[in-house]
């Protein structure tokens, strides 16, 4: 089903679409994420030893593309996105989400809603109530796994860094 909605897509603008793996990091592990040809785009290294949660993304190459740091006092759950030490954007939970989850993912020229089922990893990314990115698990047959296609024009390391900060402060607070 993933390869015939990429082939679908030849046609359009090109898509970029990823295959991550669900909330199976933990502080110290590291993992890949893969993009649509099965080739290792991003590795996610979850620094071990340090006080508050990081986990740094970077290319195939080894370069650093995003830092994402969990705040330490806050009346929600927050994780920060860094790019060079600077803070790219936040991630947060909307305080008022009556029948889905909803967060925020906000900073510097960026600002997204994210909707959906975030646990059931079936969500969207939205700027100014236009679709952006997408999230689903219906792409893969393999257990623990997810898709991410992200529209032209965006931001793929922010969104991917996004993704994973959502899948870490959905299942750490189950």
């Amino acid at each position: 089903m993933f390869r015939r909605r990429q082939q679908q897509d030849e046609g359009s603008a090109p898509q970029n679409v990823y295959k991550m793996r669900q909330s199976l990091i933990s502080i110290g592990d590291d993992y890949w994420i893969e993009n649509g040809a099965g080739q290792r785009a991003f590795k996610v290294d979850g620094k071990a030893f340090r006080i508050r949660k990081t986990l740094v993304i970077e290319d195939a190459a080894g370069q650093e593309v995003a830092t994402l740091k969990e705040k330490l006092v806050s009346v929600r759950d927050v994780m920060t996105i860094e790019r060079g030490g600077q803070v790219l954007a936040t991630v947060k939970k909307a305080l008022f989400t009556p029948l889905r989850e909803r967060f925020e993912v906000e900073g510097s020229g960026v600002k997204y809603d994210v909707k959906g089922s975030i646990t059931d990893h079936q969500y969207e990314f939205e700027r100014d109530g236009q679709k952006v990115a997408s999230v689903s698990k219906r792409w893969f047959a393999v257990r623990d796994t997810y898709g991410v296609e992200i529209g032209p024009n965006e931001d793929v390391a922010l969104v991917l860094a996004a993704t994973v900060a959502l899948d870490q402060m959905t299942h750490d607070a189950g």
